[in-house]
């Protein structure tokens, strides 16, 4: 096996679907977040290795080229548009049996001109939740449950509102668009937390929301939650991925960014990216750390800490799936 690590850069095209089938779509945004439903595949072309499978639309990293500028060309010899708007995201490690190769994946929510096959390659617009095609390119495969989740990942604060207060918000926010949440609620007894989570995911599951419970593995498989968010001292501890939907961590570092990858987790929450009203004068990763731990993560990576709904542009901007929001989400 070649040892030599090929560099790709790799196009995930994003579109909002509207209600009927191949129309054409149009981008909205929600509470500053926008929301992308439909990806570009396209099937790579005969005399090509693979040919016939499915893949995120990309090529090879040549001498002297940043990824983005890798990413335009390709875009342009491939599909005949040009990137307006492109974000880094996932980067992945792939062994073939001809190559090892590293894969860059931006999001792409704007461009100019219409894709079409420039290389004879057929292309089709799919959905995360209802994947038509195969087969699709091995190294490919983990993205779409990564394209499953939303931009903004809201954490409850109903010790601050008050229970009745917060599911009045939350009702709310879920008529407004709102797909995940986490309930995490140190302060309250076993029992209030149990009482407002029930309430919370029925309540979220009349929505098509998702309700992930903070560290309480029992709680969230008494209650039916969709999936847990250990914390950074269960991370440590962990040694197999817990058997929910969805699996997320709170990471603060480089390190625990990395075990969570291992672990094969969904996603993770990687903070303090600002100073917090919470712990005012702690140390803080700034936006600069943040993309140097997020830029290796093959899953997505929340930014957490500071930010409100006017941030979602900039945390894109440096690698991060979307933002994590406590109070500001409310």
């Amino acid at each position: 096996m070649n040892s030599c690590v090929v560099e790709i850069a790799v196009g995930v095209l994003l579109r909002e679907v509207k209600g009927e089938p191949d129309a054409p779509t149009v981008k909205t945004a929600l509470c500053g977040q926008y929301t992308y439903d439909s990806f570009l595949l396209a099937q790579r072309p005969k005399g090509k290795s693979y040919a016939g499978y499915w893949e995120f639309p990309g090529g090879k990293v040549e001498v002297g080229e940043t990824l983005l500028h890798a990413l335009e060309r390709e875009l342009h010899e491939e599909l005949g548009i040009k990137i307006v708007g492109a974000y880094p995201w996932l980067t992945r490690l792939h062994s073939y049996l001809h190559a090892t190769v590293r894969l860059n994946f931006f999001r792409i929510t704007e461009w100019h001109g219409e894709p079409h096959g420039k290389e004879n390659q057929q292309l089709s617009w799919q959905t995360p939740s209802n994947l038509k095609l195969s087969p699709v390119l091995p190294a490919n495969t983990f993205v779409f449950r990564a394209l499953q989740l939303p931009s903004l990942y809201a954490i409850s604060n109903a010790v601050e509102l008050g229970c009745e207060r917060f599911l009045e918000r939350l009702q709310v926010a879920l008529e407004n668009g709102l797909k995940l949440v986490q309930m995490r609620e140190p302060a309250f007894s076993r029992e209030t937390m149990r009482e407002l989570s029930l309430q919370a995911v029925k309540l979220a599951h009349t929505f098509g929301a998702q309700v992930l419970i903070n560290s309480d593995i029992e709680l969230a498989n008494e209650i039916g939650a969709d999936g847990v968010h250990l914390n950074s001292i269960q991370l440590a501890a962990c040694t197999s991925r817990p058997n929910f939907t969805w699996c997320a961590a709170s990471c603060h570092n480089a390190e625990e960014l990395e075990r969570a990858n291992n672990l094969g987790l969904d996603f993770v929450v990687l903070s303090p990216v600002l100073p917090t009203r919470s712990h005012p004068g702690a140390t803080h990763l700034g936006w600069q750390s943040f993309t140097s731990i997020a830029a290796n993560s093959a899953i997505p990576v929340y930014a957490l800490g500071g930010l409100c709904y006017d941030d979602m542009e900039k945390a894109w901007q440096h690698g991060a799936h979307g933002i994590a929001m406590l109070r500001q989400a409310w």
